[in-house]
């Protein structure tokens, strides 16, 4: 089985948007419309009764998780919306009626209706790209070599790909199993993973 993914090391992140510029600019996404969110998470307090400077935030892309058992696929009535042998979720327009019943259903908010087509869009992977063995633009132009991307469905991470062509085995310094999250998994099994160390996650998942 392949899974193609992101990793992000949100320890690396530093919120700059050029993930989500990129991301614009590459796919023509229009104005007011994202395939990649960047959020702001926190400031909390780093333990119980902590007021400021004892706080702590850290920055989480957030795009279209590529699911294992997507729910936009499962409510698609026209198979539009459909899962590769890659693992990507994609968007057949040409099947699309828009009827959005797949952004009702994905759980992150990350579909939107391109009310010029008429048609519902979102985040590809950049299929047009890594189908040529070129990163995903969100992962090439990224300043802090923080996304990876690669199968996750590999035991082994160390030979995802970050900008530059670094490798992540190369690059991202050590981290624990308890510091691996998932976005909320409402039964959709999200593919991406996110590394947080020495920061209290936020959610579950």
């Amino acid at each position: 089985m392949t899974q193609y993914g992101i990793v992000t090391d949100l320890n690396r992140c530093v919120g700059c948007m050029a993930c989500n510029t990129a991301c614009k600019t590459v796919n023509a996404v229009p104005i007011g419309s994202f395939w990649n969110k960047v959020l702001r998470v926190g400031p909390n307090p780093k333990y119980e009764g902590a007021k400021f400077p004892d706080i702590e935030w850290y920055y989480l892309p957030v795009q279209c998780q590529h699911c294992a058992n997507p729910a936009c696929v499962n409510v698609c009535p026209t198979e539009a919306s459909h899962k590769l042998d890659d693992g990507t979720v994609q968007v057949d327009k040409e099947k699309c009626i828009g009827c959005q019943f797949c952004a009702m259903a994905c759980p992150y908010n990350v579909r939107y209706l391109n009310e010029e087509e008429r048609v519902v869009e979102k985040c590809t992977l950049c299929e047009q790209q890594t189908a040529q063995g070129v990163l995903p633009q969100c992962v090439s132009q990224c300043v802090g070599l923080a996304k990876w991307f690669g199968d996750l469905d590999q035991a082994d991470w160390s030979d995802f790909r970050g900008g530059g062509n670094f490798l992540f085995g190369d690059a991202v310094r050590d981290y624990a199993e308890s510091d691996v999250h998932h976005l909320p998994d409402v039964g959709n099994s999200p593919s991406f993973a996110y590394i947080l160390r020495n920061k209290a996650w936020q959610g579950e998942g």
